[in-house]
């Protein structure tokens, strides 16, 4: 299906109005038993139910799936699409995944988790996409590196893409001496006593694989981000990096001023990451600001 023409002031409308969210479960790499919510537009049930595309939408650093949902309103029902938003598991915490090999399959196999939960879900398997923000978007940029054949598309915002700064700088943010004895409890140690399990949670360790993927990929990141500290070593150093394993690769860097995460959602910047990826379509011009 094309994507329904949008005014941008359309999406102010009560998200509760366009969608619905069903709740399935699915077993986690380390046998687990997880929750994800489906957001489908309220509309498509059992007797309606055109292929559309899926999103799989991994929820940032210490945030529930449910409140990872509130970023997306009702952008789904302009689609139309569909979003899978996982509880997630990493090797020891659930909130705190920080891009686990486990955690990673896990997203790769979501499509086929939501086909199995709602069979009479019909995904557009041409058309699979992630979209994440913070400990999200490390982990998009993650399946894009490690299952590119499931992604037709992604998008990375604001996020860290070196475990070994992000431990580093943990101590210039609120809590961050807490999320230091996280990161050790999860990732099993410092940087110093696991380094190799450091590497295989930053994206920028997998540059040359995001670089040959042939998955078109957006970078966005922010010059105040405060919670990514130094995001041009971080999204704007992975960047150059791909490029420079290969100066074609299907990669667009957008760089703003916002604050950690603000663009992921339905009334700043979420919609034109849609757009790029052909999923809605905006009638009019975007308001002031409100651009890459």
């Amino acid at each position: 299906m094309r994507p329904f023409h949008v005014r941008y002031r359309d999406l102010l409308a009560d998200h509760t109005r366009l969608v619905r969210r069903i709740l399935i479960p699915y077993t986690a790499s380390n046998r687990q038993l997880r929750s994800a919510y489906v957001v489908l537009p309220r509309w498509y049930d059992p007797r309606k139910h055109p292929p559309i595309p899926l999103v799989i939408s991994p929820h940032g650093r210490g945030i529930s799936a449910r409140t990872n949902l509130n970023f997306w309103g009702g952008l789904p029902a302009f689609g139309p699409f569909a979003v899978v938003d996982p509880e997630g598991q990493g090797r020891r915490l659930t909130r705190y995944s920080w891009g686990w090999q486990g955690q990673i399959d896990d997203l790769a196999r979501m499509p086929d988790i939501v086909a199995r939960a709602l069979p009479w879900l019909r995904i557009d398997r041409s058309r699979v996409y992630a979209i994440g923000s913070s400990m999200g978007g490390q982990e998009t940029l993650l399946l894009v590196a490690r299952h590119p054949r499931v992604l037709a598309g992604a998008a990375a915002l604001d996020s860290a893409t070196d475990m070994v700064n992000r431990y580093r700088n943990f101590p210039q943010i609120a809590g961050g001496g807490r999320l230091q004895g996280l990161a050790r409890v999860e990732i099993g140690g410092t940087p110093e006593q696991v380094p190799h399990a450091y590497a295989a949670r930053s994206p920028v360790t997998f540059a040359r694989q995001i670089a040959f993927s042939e998955v078109p990929l957006q970078i966005w990141w922010s010059l105040h981000d405060r919670i990514v500290i130094n995001q041009n070593d971080e999204s704007g150093r992975l960047y150059r990096e791909i490029k420079h394993h290969d100066p074609k690769a299907p990669v667009t860097n957008y760089v703003g001023t916002w604050v950690h995460s603000r663009e992921m959602h339905p009334l700043t910047r979420l919609p034109i990451v849609l757009v790029r990826f052909e999923l809605i379509e905006l009638d009019e011009p975007l308001p002031p600001g409100v651009g890459p």
